[in-house]
């Protein structure tokens, strides 16, 4: 029987041709299961004609598909970006086939791009190298001339993190509307897309705790998670539920005019980078952007002994590795090994002071 049922599981198709053996499950009905065993059949009995694949296509087209892709499958900004990444590289070889692009070509525009920063160049060769790997993976050329070109070596720093009262003052320093933003930043340690994204629907007061959701994920898939809110987020979000505009569905939205058609229109925010400069600027602190709230929080939390689990799970990091970027903080950990190590190096220079002047005595 090539079509059966399991109790509390389902139903499964399970046949042998050709000396192969194909299984599949679960499906609800034995209908779907019969279905999907004779396409399956079909697919065995019936060789696929062979397609014909691209090798080489003009370097434009090839960015215009990796575009149309992004568009579908990534954020807004990874794909304005990722347009604004890609406009030199028309420019020079927009007229070009894949396969006249060589790899000295890349090398020599990165050095170039060197002159601009280190980071810069690096972020354009990682770019340019998954756009041709994209276009490996489609079949629609066959080289790669990006490979093997190594990324510049980068002088890295401790990222700026600025105290509490730096980050209290600029709230301060901003109108009512923008504190609750500010703040819903701060209270959730979201990214700025995360919080532009977040609708009533996502808010439960009830169970007190936020859904946020992000691309940042493989595939690009709009991935969920909750955090809990804090009892200050809690009072803010009461607050501005009850003086909601029902029409709108987003926590926080403004009326903005449409480059397209010139009209007003009201939604949610996308980029607001304008913020930060002029609050830092007015608070009279030392400028920091919104992603340094995340890192301030992961820094405070790490410094209190939360658990590093934990803070990956409020963050959204699917690596660990990620999350220790963010905890900069000094920990009780570290201290107490310094305190260690200082009290060690004491007490052998105090025993080999106490030698050294024993052996004075006998000299004596």
């Amino acid at each position: 029987m090539s079509v059966y049922s399991i109790k509390g599981k389902g139903w499964r198709y399970d046949f042998t041709l050709k000396g192969e053996r194909y299984t599949q499950a679960w499906y609800k009905t034995k209908t779907e299961a019969k279905q999907a065993e004779a396409e399956k059949r079909k697919e065995v009995l019936e060789p696929q004609k062979e397609t014909q694949t691209l090798t080489d296509m003009e370097f434009s087209e090839l960015v215009n598909r990796r575009l149309d892709h992004m568009k579908a499958y990534n954020s807004k900004a990874h794909y304005d970006d990722f347009r604004y990444r890609c406009r030199p590289w028309v420019r020079l070889w927009g007229h070009l086939q894949c396969s006249e692009i060589t790899r000295e070509m890349i090398q020599g525009f990165i050095l170039k791009r060197r002159r601009v920063s280190a980071c810069t160049a690096n972020r354009d060769m990682v770019s340019l190298r998954s756009l041709f790997n994209f276009g490996k993976k489609q079949n629609w050329i066959n080289v790669n001339p990006s490979e093997g070109i190594e990324l510049l070596p980068v002088e890295k720093k401790v990222k700026y993190i600025p105290p509490l009262e730096d980050i209290f003052q600029v709230i301060a320093a901003a109108e009512p509307e923008t504190q609750d933003y500010l703040w819903a930043i701060r209270e959730t340690m979201a990214r700025v897309s995360e919080v532009n994204r977040l609708t009533w629907d996502d808010v439960d007061l009830e169970g007190r705790y936020v859904i946020l959701y992000t691309r940042k994920k493989k595939g690009g898939h709009l991935t969920p998670r909750k955090v809990p809110m804090t009892e200050h987020l809690f009072k803010i979000l009461s607050r501005r539920y009850a003086q909601r505009n029902k029409q709108m569905p987003y926590v926080f939205w403004h009326t903005y005019t449409s480059r397209k058609t010139g009209e007003q229109r009201q939604g949610s925010f996308r980029r607001r980078k304008r913020l930060m400069p002029g609050l830092c600027k007015k608070a009279g602190v030392r400028y920091f952007n919104f992603h340094a709230l995340r890192h301030s929080g992961a820094s405070v939390m790490d410094s209190l002994g939360v658990p590093i689990g934990s803070i990956q799970r409020i963050l959204g990091h699917e690596q660990r590795s990620t999350t220790e970027i963010y905890l900069q903080s000094l920990g009780n950990s570290e201290r107490q090994a310094m305190a260690v190590f200082e009290e060690a190096s004491r007490n052998s220079h105090t025993d080999s002071h106490t030698a050294s002047m024993i052996g004075e005595e006998r000299d004596g």
